[in-house]
């Protein structure tokens, strides 16, 4: 029997690919991915008719042969010698030192603006408004060439370090001048800072790819990573003990102790001293050399990232309710714990989302380090390499997915992190 609260069971017909909501959505999107497949393929298909009119094949074997360059500044051992992988290896890791530390220190920078903009002292709260919406008004670019003009003009030659025993006859003292203690030397070549060194040596190892890795260094970090385990542990300890009994243990002289004590111990254990650098008669010998091209790139980042992060920080301390300051300041609260433990932690979740964002430009924006020839990834990969093996598409396909995995990597990161600090429901 067929009740007459039954749907009619009408048989399937094309037409409802269309006008039946049951299958409509389903429809779009395999027509919109069959356009999208059929635009790849035209694309690919364009690319390999092309290259074969030109008599040139797509391979990555270039990759293995001799670069026949030099990388003024390396972190892992390169001569001209070398193949191109290494050379792309070496740009990657120049690309990625000054993305780090460029993140690092405009982070740091830019809470710093951004807090002191909502000063109540006028004269700093428009210092710093001067500060964001100069630097971040003008092109990255022109900060950069701006930064190697003053580093490489306004600097002495190293010949002016020079004390020579005539001028000590002569009562004369050199033009120019070391700091902090002769550990750091600022020249219109680059700046030469003292470099750890250790009188014992554990060895090296050799990773793949022929890189040695220093076992000194390797240890350090692994006792500096249980350090700083052990602090989260002491951490956790006093905050359970404080929300248990109201009352927090003090950990002042615990800290340091747990921090620096055992980084301390290794390192007077394999006889750390510093590597001073030296002048000689033409140049600086000993520590270790940064170019004024990374140097003025890592400002130039620092300070145009910083200024957008800035504002940043100030929208994600307006976004707190002023009664959560207002509060605070009633159970006694100094302005300065009250920003670190109320206001702050409460911000992040507004701040992290977009400071995603600066993370990635400030990355991606590294590229413009030809202009002040830093040899990163657009100046090995994307420049002299290309150049010379005149393999355009498989270079810039390769930079292209390199950028991506970084990008990816980065917002992979800072999601989890982002994550772990949002609002838990009960």
């Amino acid at each position: 029997m067929t009740l007459a609260s039954d749907p009619p069971k009408d048989g399937f017909r094309l037409s409802m690919l269309i006008y039946d909501t049951r299958f409509r959505s389903v429809t779009i999107q395999v027509i919109v991915l069959v356009l999208f497949l059929a635009g790849l393929f035209w694309l690919l298909n364009n690319a390999y008719v092309n290259l074969e009119a030109k008599g040139k094949d797509f391979n990555f074997s270039f990759l293995w042969t001799r670069a026949g360059y030099d990388i003024a500044q390396t972190l892992i051992p390169y001569t001209n010698d070398d193949t191109h992988m290494r050379a792309l290896i070496e740009g990657l890791l120049n690309t990625l030192l000054v993305s780090v530390l460029g993140c690092i220190c405009a982070t740091i920078l830019g809470v710093f603006v951004g807090v002191l903009r909502l000063s109540h002292n006028w004269l700093v709260a428009r210092i710093m408004t001067v500060f964001v919406e100069t630097f971040r008004n003008i092109p990255l670019l022109l900060w950069i060439l701006l930064m190697g003009t003053i580093l490489s003009e306004t600097r002495p030659s190293p010949r002016d370090f020079r004390f020579t025993e005539a001028m000590q006859a002569a009562g004369e003292t050199p033009k120019a001048s070391m700091w902090l203690f002769d550990t750091i030397a600022v020249t219109n070549r680059g700046t030469n800072v003292a470099a750890p060194a250790f009188s014992n040596s554990l060895g090296e190892v050799v990773l793949p790819g022929n890189i040695p890795v220093s076992l000194n260094a390797l240890a350090l970090f692994a006792v500096l990573a249980a350090s700083f385990w052990g602090w989260r542990r002491l951490m956790a300890r006093a905050k359970a003990v404080q929300e248990a009994t109201g009352t927090r243990p003090a950990t002042w002289w615990q800290t340091p102790l747990i921090l620096l004590g055992p980084v301390v111990a290794v390192s007077l254990g394999l006889g750390f001293h510093l590597d001073y650098p030296v002048i000689t008669r033409f140049d600086f010998t000993g520590g270790f050399q940064m170019l004024h091209s990374f140097t003025a790139l890592l400002i130039a980042l620092t300070i145009y990232t910083s200024a957008f992060i800035a504002e940043i920080v100030r929208a994600g301390i307006l976004a707190i309710s002023k009664g959560q300051t207002e509060a605070a300041y009633a159970l006694g609260l100094r302005p300065g714990r009250t920003m670190n433990l109320v206001i702050l932690p409460q911000a992040l979740r507004v701040i992290v989302p977009p400071l995603i964002s600066q993370y990635l430009n400030l990355t991606k924006n590294s590229s413009l380090a030809i202009a002040v020839s830093y040899m990163d990834l657009r100046g090995t990969l994307g420049g002299i390499t290309l150049n010379q093996t005149g393999r355009e598409l498989e270079c810039m396909l390769l930079m292209m997915l390199i950028y991506l995995t970084i990008s990816l990597v980065i917002s992979s990161v800072m999601n989890l992190y982002n994550k772990s600090i949002k609002l838990k429901e009960r």
